[in-house]
C-alpha cells in the first residue's frame, strides 16, 4: 500500500475542500441563474416580498409619518415603496426624409410597470406600437435598451424586457385581483404624465364592466372606470388598490380637450395576469377562431337580400372541409358583388357566439378573446328564419385571418 507524507495528505485534503466549495459556489450560480428561473414570478412570491416590504417602510417611516394623516401615510408609503417599480417608456419610429432615406425620429412616451426581477416589463401595446426602439428608463435615472417580447393588440397590452446590470434588485409591482372591485374604493395610479417624472394621482373606482370600443374589431371589456387623473404619459402605468398592489393598467382617457375630466379607463389586472403569461411564454397570445369568413350585416344588405333579421354576421364562406363546416355552419352560394369584394348570400346568419351577442365583427372578437384553439363554442345562428345552436370547435385566428 502507498503511504502518503503528512505534507501530501494535508495538500489533497485541501484540494477536495476546494473543490467541495467550488461545486456549491457553481450550484448556487445556476440556481440563481436568470435564465434557470420560472418563466414569470408567482404570485406568492411576489406578495411575500411585497410583506416585507411593507414592514420595512413602516419601521422606517413610523417617525417621519406622524405629523400626516392616515390616508396621507397611506398615499406617501406606496409611493416611496413602488415608485421604483414604475418605469417610463420612450420610443424612437422611423421615418421617410426628403431623399426617400429612412430616418429615425422620437416617437411617444408611457408607462410602465416591473413585473418580474429579470427586466420583464408590463405597458400598453399603443405606448410601443410601431416603435423603432424601444427605452426604459428607471426611477434612478438609468436608460436601458428595451425590446419587445410580444403584445396583445386586443387588450392594448405589451410585454417589455430590458437586461439590468449583474446585482442588480428590481422592485416590482405585486400583482393584486380586479374581480372583487367595488365601486367607490380608493385607487392610486403611478406615471409619467406629459414627460414628467414620476407622479401619483389618488381616486376611486367610477365604475366597472365598461366596454371600450378601441377600433371597427376591437371592444376591450370589463374594462374599469377611474377619476384619478389620467393623462398622456400615464398609459402603461399601474392603477393601484391600497395595500399597493396593481388592479389593473392605465390605458386611456374620455376627454374633449386632451387633458384629464376624471373619466379614465384601465384593463383590469386579471385580464392582464392571463395575456401576460401567455406572452412571455410564447411571444403572442394564442386565439380561437370560427374558420369561415363572416360579412356585419348592414341595412342596405337586409333590404336587397331580404334578411330576417336586421343585425348579425353572415357567413358567406366556410373553410372547406373546415371544423366550421364539419359542425354545420352553412355558407352562402348565390355571389354579389359589393364595392370591390364578393358577397356569398344565402348562408346562416351568427346571432351569438355561448350565449354573447354578435351584431357587429367587434362582438365577434370580444365573444372569443378569450377562447383558444380547440375550445368548444355554442354558435346561435338563423338559417330560412328559424334559430338554432351549433357547437363549433375553434381553429387558430392566426391561421384562418391571415
Amino acid at each position: 500500500m502507498k503511504m502518503y507524507s503528512r505534507g501530501q495528505v494535508l495538500f489533497f485534503s485541501l484540494l477536495s475542500a476546494l473543490v467541495v466549495v467550488l461545486f456549491a459556489v457553481g450550484f448556487g450560480i445556476i440556481k440563481s441563474s436568470p435564465e434557470a428561473a420560472p418563466v414569470q414570478q408567482t404570485q406568492n412570491t411576489q406578495q411575500e416580498d411585497f410583506k416585507l416590504l411593507q414592514t420595512e417602510y413602516k419601521a422606517l417611516n413610523t417617525a417621519d409619518l406622524v405629523p400626516f394623516s392616515e390616508s396621507e401615510r397611506e398615499n406617501i408609503s406606496i409611493y416611496e415603496m413602488l415608485n421604483p417599480a414604475v418605469v417610463n417608456i420612450t420610443t424612437e419610429t422611423m421615418a421617410i426624409n426628403w431623399f426617400l432615406e429612412p430616418v429615425p425620429q422620437e416617437g411617444g412616451s408611457g408607462s410602465g410597470s416591473i413585473i418580474d426581477t429579470r427586466g420583464y416589463v408590463l405597458t400598453n401595446n399603443h405606448v410601443i406600437e410601431n416603435a423603432y426602439k424601444v427605452f426604459i428608463n428607471l426611477a434612478d435615472g438609468s436608460q436601458f435598451e428595451g425590446t419587445v417580447v410580444g403584445a396583445d393588440p386586443e387588450n392594448d397590452l405589451a410585454v417589455l424586457k430590458f437586461d439590468p446590470p449583474r446585482g442588480t434588485e428590481l422592485r416590482t409591482v405585486p400583482y393584486g385581483d380586479s374581480a372583487n372591485l367595488k365601486v367607490g374604493q380608493k385607487v392610486l395610479a403611478i406615471g409619467n404624465p406629459f414627460a414628467l417624472e414620476r407622479t401619483l394621482t389618488v381616486g376611486i373606482v367610477s365604475g366597472l364592466g365598461r366596454p371600450i370600443q378601441t377600433s371597427r374589431q376591437r371592444i376591450i371589456r370589463d374594462m374599469i372606470q377611474t377619476d384619478a387623473s389620467i393623462n398622456p404619459g400615464n398609459s402603461g402605468g399601474p392603477l393601484l388598490d391600497t395595500q399597493g398592489r396593481m388592479i389593473g393598467i392605465n390605458t386611456m382617457i374620455y376627454s374633449p380637450s386632451g387633458g384629464s375630466v376624471g373619466i379614465g379607463f384601465a384593463v383590469p389586472v386579471n385580464t392582464a395576469k392571463r395575456v401576460v403569461t401567455e406572452i412571455m411564454q410564447y411571444g403572442k397570445v394564442r386565439r380561437g377562431w370560427i374558420d369561415a369568413t363572416v360579412v356585419q350585416i348592414f341595412p342596405s344588405l337586409v333590404r336587397y337580400a331580404k334578411l330576417p333579421v336586421s343585425s348579425g354576421l353572415l357567413v358567406s364562406r366556410t373553410r372547406r372541409n373546415g371544423l366550421a363546416e364539419r359542425a354545420g355552419l352553412r355558407q352562402g352560394s348565390e355571389p354579389v358583388q359589393y364595392g370591390r369584394s364578393v358577397i356569398y348570400l344565402g348562408g346562416d346568419i351568427i346571432t351569438s357566439v355561448n350565449g354573447m351577442k354578435t351584431n357587429t365583427l367587434a362582438d365577434l372578437y370580444s365573444a372569443l378573446e378569450a377562447c383558444k384553439p380547440g375550445d368548444r363554442v355554442k354558435v346561435g345562428i338563423i338559417r330560412g328564419g328559424s334559430a338554432s345552436t351549433l357547437d363549433i370547435t375553434l381553429a387558430d385566428r392566426e391561421e384562418v385571418v391571415n
